[in-house]
């Protein structure tokens, strides 16, 4: 790294006098006329930060193959898997063993939780270089059935399967719904009037709001009880 005490040692003296002089003349101009610099002279305008794109599991070394397993013994193999590639010091041509996995909603005790599931009980994914070394050690591994092949050859999987098995099919998709998803004005706690349906002028406090399905939870006073009432969110306007 460079020292920059030399480079103002460096500096010649003329020149490190120079934006002091700039400045002053500008400012003297500035009180008789419109050559006052602004923020935006000085830095420039503000440039937003790009989001990077999400990288397709595709373009990672190696190809997809799909590997029988015994059903039900998906995680054990997949340990198998990665064991023997760290003890016959192949990771260079067997990169990453996946199990296809998918959220599901379910409702247990009232309530909706998000479950995961096997997407493809009894295979796994396995990215690899495209050779018969590597195909022989995945064949041999305990657990393992053999591959999805065609013409006697493991076969690799095509782009547009890997990224949606993989999930960026689906990440994208969620990333569409919340640019398109409404945004609730409301907050907790907040209390609304109910301007359409057969709550329609009541008013109540939020207790909830579900913004995947764009409903909210209202405690309206009905017949001197309290009531929780779910309602969509263009239901439900500021007092």
């Amino acid at each position: 790294m460079t020292d920059t005490t030399d480079i103002v040692e460096a500096a010649p003296a003329d020149k490190a006098a120079a934006p002091a002089e700039a400045v002053a003349g500008e400012g003297s101009e500035g009180a008789t006329g419109d050559s006052l610099m602004t923020e935006d002279d000085l830095f420039g305008p503000g440039e937003e930060e790009e989001v990077p794109a999400p990288v397709s599991p595709f373009d990672r070394p190696g190809r997809w193959f799909v590997v029988h397993t015994q059903s039900g013994y998906e995680n054990k193999v997949k340990q198998n898997l990665e064991a023997r590639t760290a003890s016959m010091n192949m990771e260079d041509r067997i990169h990453e063993v996946v199990i296809p996995m998918r959220d599901e909603p379910e409702f247990k005790g009232g309530k909706k939780v998000i479950s995961s599931k096997k997407l493809f009980p009894g295979y796994l994914l396995v990215r690899c270089d495209h050779d018969d070394e590597a195909w022989q050690m995945i064949r041999n591994t305990p657990g393992v059935t053999g591959f999805v092949n065609q013409n006697g050859k493991p076969s690799p999987l095509r782009r547009r399967d890997v990224e949606t098995f993989l999930g960026l099919d689906a990440d994208r998709s969620r990333e569409a719904s919340k640019r398109l998803k409404p945004i609730f004005q409301f907050g907790m706690g907040e209390t609304v009037r109910v301007k359409e349906g057969p709550f329609a002028d009541f008013s109540g406090q939020i207790i909830e709001i579900n913004e995947d399905q764009l409903k909210v939870k209202v405690l309206v006073n009905i017949f001197g009880r309290e009531t929780p009432v779910e309602l969509e969110f263009a239901q439900v306007a500021r007092l």
